[in-house]
Parts: structure tokens; C-alpha cells; sequence
């Protein structure tokens, strides 16, 4: 099974696939509420496999078959096995050491964005390089401290980086829910566009994206990639995208 042109697309369970030139999109179909469970794991490690194994695949979009939900959150109660599933790519069981995987691939990823995105869809969108989502149904949470956690998964750091530290704890603190336009002034996202509009300006930046020299597009990310990036996902941080606030211990100095 090959990535193929837009008129003679493959399906993966969860994953609805068709290229256009040197831009893949990626159509998330894991009902009822996009989880992030094994099946859905399993196919976006073939799918980064199979676009980073050739030449021909420059971008990468991701977007959802459902208007109300992009990627819920993680399925807890698969934890081991999508966990098992992310070692394929990463050789370790962790969802955040695979989101920094995407985060370091040559493939440029966008996140075209309707319905809810909360947790560790918030997560995994924000390791994709760019997120533009659709002003009248995207929504966004990171409220795992809510339920006594932490994000693990990369969302503490990606977060203060992209929007300070005061809204960053305003954002997890408050586990509240974030529309689209406040989404973009916070950061949080690049843009927020009028729904009807939102595809044909992911689609025409991508294959834009995709017209550009491969080794400048791997120069500016590998640059960037070194200013913003974390270096390294602690190890407590990659049990399943959270952090047990129980486990915390505090020091002094």
C-alpha cells in the first residue's frame, strides 16, 4: 500500500488518505469522538513511515471526517496498547516522545482544526508546525489539572512558550474551554478562519510549502526546532500524556 494521488486515495482504519502532489492529507475517522486509541496510534505511525520513507511527501495535513471533535483526548482505557503502538515509531512506549517525533520530522505537519481539540488532541496539535482552525466550531482545552494531572505530553511546555507563562497557567489552571478567536490571540493557534474558507487556505499554503526547496524547508525547521524545542520529554512526563500530581515531589533550591 502506497500514498497515491487524490483521485485513487487508500484508507487506514482510522485515517482517510489522498495526495496531491507533494502534500498528503490526512482525514481522522475514529468515531465516536476521535480518541486517540491504538488503531489510531497504529495508523499514524504507518502513515509518518510511509511519508517520510520517500521524496515525494513534503507536508502533511491533518484534519477530522467530524465536525464536532478533531481529537478528543486519549483513550484510558487502552493505555498499554497505544502506548505498545508508539513504541513502533519511537522504540519507547510513550505518546509524548511520539509527538516530538512529529514535532522533529523533514515533514512539514498543519493541523486544520474544527470541532473540539482538548487534552492530548491539544496535545497533538500543538506538535504539529502550524494549526489554523475554524472560527465558529473550534474549540480548545487543556484541563487535565482538573482531574489532578499534569499534560504530559508536551502541552505545559509548547503552551509557555507560545503564549507566556501568566496565560499558559491561566489556560491549564482554569481547565476552561477556548474558542477559536481567543485561541488565536493567546497564541494557541496561527489563525482562525471562517469555516468555508479554512480549507482552500490550509490546501493552497501546504502545496505552497510543498513548491519550496526540500533542503531550505529541512534548514528553517531543524533552526527553529532548535530555539523551540525542549530537550528531552521527562521520563515521567511519557507514562500516557499525563502526569499524576500525587507523584510530585518538591525541593528546595
Amino acid at each position: 500500500m502506497t500514498l497515491t494521488t487524490q483521485e485513487s486515495p487508500f484508507s487506514l482504519e482510522t485515517l482517510n488518505v489522498t495526495q496531491e502532489d507533494g502534500v498528503v492529507f490526512a482525514e481522522i475517522v475514529a468515531p465516536p469522538m476521535n480518541l486517540l486509541g491504538p488503531e489510531l496510534v497504529r495508523d499514524l505511525v504507518t502513515l509518518i513511515q510511509r511519508a517520510e520513507a520517500g521524496t515525494g511527501v513534503q507536508v502533511l495535513v491533518f484534519k477530522s471526517a467530524d465536525p464536532d471533535y478533531f481529537i478528543s483526548h486519549v483513550d484510558l482505557t487502552k493505555v498499554a496498547e497505544y502506548r505498545a503502538e508508539a513504541a513502533k515509531l519511537t522504540g519507547e512506549a510513550s505518546i509524548a516522545l511520539l509527538f516530538r517525533y512529529l514535532s522533529a520530522s523533514r515533514l512539514v505537519t498543519i493541523a486544520q482544526i474544527e470541532g473540539r481539540v482538548r487534552a492530548a488532541g491539544s496535545e497533538f496539535v500543538l506538535a504539529c508546525d502550524m494549526r489554523f482552525a475554524a472560527r465558529e466550531s473550534a474549540i480548545f482545552g487543556q484541563f487535565e489539572p482538573a482531574f489532578g494531572q499534569l499534560p504530559g505530553g508536551g502541552g505545559a511546555q509548547h503552551l509557555t512558550r507560545l503564549m507566556g507563562r501568566a496565560r499558559a497557567l491561566e489556560v491549564m489552571m482554569s481547565a476552561e474551554d477556548y474558542d477559536a478567536e481567543l485561541a488565536e490571540r493567546y497564541g494557541w493557534i496561527n489563525r482562525a478562519l471562517p469555516a468555508k474558507q479554512l480549507g482552500d487556505f490550509v490546501s493552497s499554503l501546504a502545496h505552497r510549502i510543498a513548491g519550496f526547496p526540500a533542503a531550505c524547508r529541512a534548514a528553517v525547521k531543524d533552526r527553529v526546532n532548535a530555539i523551540a524545542l525542549a530537550m528531552t520529554v521527562p521520563r515521567s512526563m511519557s507514562f500516557h500524556g499525563f502526569l499524576d500530581l500525587r507523584s510530585i515531589r518538591t525541593t528546595s533550591g
